[in-house]
């Protein structure tokens, strides 16, 4: 599940996360677009909101 980036709903959520920080079950991961930079063709990273990261869920189910 993904956010769109301007969702009031979830200020909290980048693009790219699959779930609100702190969800348990997920956990923090570099962001596969920018590489953990944050940046992205001269700009903030549209997938991680300029973090660096995403919340991704953590195992299998």
């Amino acid at each position: 599940m993904t956010t769109p980036p301007d969702d009031p709903t979830r200020p909290d959520m980048a693009p790219g996360d699959e779930a609100p920080p702190g969800t348990e079950g997920a956990g923090d991961d570099i962001c596969p677009a920018c590489g953990g930079s944050g940046r992205k063709d001269d700009g903030e990273c549209p997938v991680c909101a300029g973090r660096g990261t995403v919340v991704e869920g953590v195992g299998g189910a």
